[in-house]
């Protein structure tokens, strides 16, 4: 994927701090938050082979900043609108899987440019729906486009991924040739609503797929508006169906049917681990792309760059409310630095804006349900009654405009050991522990302890330490003094995301060169002249 100097520039990713033409960003979102509030309450169906489809019930889908808002209505399909949509999947199959390829790319290159055309108004719906702040839903929005744009390249750049073999004789003329599966569901959380729905149902789609696409059920919103993308830019009927409900119904039907040919699963270990060993039982195995989460640490050594190291461990742990399965959610500190490096983070956390996410000077908006203050409150009382000390935070907050939201402080925990449990459970929420460390070797042990392999960031001025790191850390997406985030910000064609160990199911990154191959199965081509 090319990008022009001008482009790289005023992008927003995960990784900016700071931007070119930042007020011009402020000012287009200030007119879409507005705009988009006249779209608030409407009922949305179900999508299936280009149809509207009413299920007997909806659910409602309220934003977690104030959940007096009604973002909307959405459809609870069961078992029969869900095989519905697999039959126009499967139906459409044929038809789309026969266009050549440089079709197929110049189609999904028309859907990134309507995500980006739209990305205003997608930016203020997401801000509302999942409580991301302003940067993290433009990052959210532009990562879309260009995880689409990135399969895209990936395709052309290996020629349709047609490669002519060698021969044993004359006349005989040999080839492999990947060729997609069939029908793919795409099954996508709650925290990168449009990018981990996008970027899979693009890479599914632009190798010759179809797609049956099932939201989270607290960001469906978003997800219609993948549908709409998809339609502006000209996706035939059929080829890219949604389905909203939940995941004992929608979803399991998804899960237990036997025309979906691959299933791409971001969520938790539990479910993806009973994805794979379903899988074990079937007639035949079917590929699964599945990311499960991660306990993801920061090593700061005592060389570290405490400033820079203190803004990348706070950026990733607490960006997004923590809700991120690359958040830095453990943090390892040499013993030399550790009272400074403490003080500098404690200093820097409490300065953090809470609040409405849509203003342009908060930093962390809600978390994203009730489920989740709980989960957060649960934690801050075992750390304390397990004899753990709370440095700054511990909180939910309920005063003026986030009485009717889900907010809750960003948080570090101290004085726990470094093999209690919180050190190795995900959490998903704004939190983060910190244990010390009196070498390398010890650091690297420890944050190899969990059965996560995600991400894993070090801060050290040291070229040795840096190395020996990236050799023996049990992570598949690593970052040294990374300032703009200890263990997050990876971008298409820029830093591929995929976990080892629990984390994930292929060893393959999502944004990688080797991601959008999954979708295809290889056939290999003999002919004798």
């Amino acid at each position: 994927m090319e990008t022009d100097t001008k482009t790289a520039q005023t992008k927003i990713t995960y990784a900016t701090m700071t931007a070119d033409r930042m007020e011009d960003l402020h000012r287009e979102l200030d007119t879409a938050i507005e705009r988009v509030k006249s779209t608030f309450g409407r009922s949305y169906p179900l999508m299936i082979g280009g149809r509207e489809v009413r299920a007997a019930s909806e659910f409602d889908d309220r934003s977690p900043i104030d959940t007096r808002i009604l973002l909307g209505k959405f459809q609870s399909a069961g078992g029969e609108q869900v095989r519905d949509a697999i039959a126009a999947a499967k139906a459409a199959f044929p038809a789309w899987s026969a266009r050549p390829w440089r079709d197929r790319v110049a189609l999904l290159k028309k859907v990134a440019d309507a995500i980006r055309s739209h990305r205003w108004e997608l930016s203020a719906l997401m801000g509302y729906e999942a409580g991301k702040s302003r940067l993290e839903c433009v990052g959210d929005v532009e990562e879309s486009a260009d995880l689409i744009e990135y399969y895209c390249h990936q395709i052309e750049q290996h020629d349709g991924f047609q490669v002519k073999l060698g021969a044993l004789g004359p006349g005989e003329e040999n080839a492999s040739v990947l060729r997609p599966y069939g029908v793919w569901a795409v099954i996508s959380p709650f925290n990168f609503p449009l990018a981990l729905a996008a970027g899979p149902s693009g890479g599914a789609l632009v190798a010759g797929n179809t797609v049956v696409f099932k939201p989270a059920s607290v960001t469906p919103l978003l997800g219609y508006k993948l549908y709409e993308m998809m339609m502006e830019a000209g996706v035939p009927a059929g080829v890219f169906n949604f389905v909203t409900g939940g995941g004992s119904t929608a979803g399991q039907e998804l899960i237990d049917n036997k025309d979906i040919d691959g299933i791409v699963f971001t969520g938790s270990k539990d479910v993806g681990m009973h994805l794979i060993r379903d899988n074990a039982s079937r007639p035949f195995p079917r590929p699964l792309i599945i990311e499960m989460g991660g306990k993801n640490p920061a090593l700061i050594m005592r060389s570290a760059d405490l400033d820079k190291a203190t803004d990348g461990v706070m950026r990733s742990a607490f960006g997004a409310q923590g809700q991120k399965c690359s958040a830095c959610s453990r943090v390892y500190v040499a013993k030399p630095v550790r009272d400074e490096f403490v003080k500098l983070l404690v200093d820097k956390t409490k300065k953090i804006k809470i609040g409405n996410p849509l203003n342009r000077d908060v930093y962390l908006g809600p978390v994203i349900n009730e489920d989740a203050v709980k989960t957060y409150e649960r934690t801050v009382a075992r750390a304390r009654a397990e004899g753990g000390t709370i440095l700054t935070g511990g909180r939910r907050l309920t005063d003026g405009e986030l009485a009717h939201g889900y907010f809750v402080e960003p948080t570090i925990i101290d004085g726990l050991p470094t093999r209690h449990p919180l050190f190795s459970e995900e959490l998903f929420v704004p939190i983060t522990v910190l244990g010390d460390v009196t070498t390398l070797d010890e650091a690297i042990d420890l944050a190899n302890g969990t059965e996560y392999g995600l991400t894993a960031g070090i801060f050290s001025e040291d070229d040795r330490e840096i190395q020996q790191f990236f050799d023996r850390i049990q992570a598949g997406v690593t970052y040294a003094n990374r300032r703009a985030g200890a263990t997050t910000g990876a971008w298409p064609g820029i830093n591929s995301f995929g976990g080892w160990k629990a984390s994930g199911s292929t060893g393959r990154g999502t944004g990688g060169p080797y991601y959008v191959q999954q979708f295809m199965r290889e056939q290999s081509r003999v002919r004798i002249r």
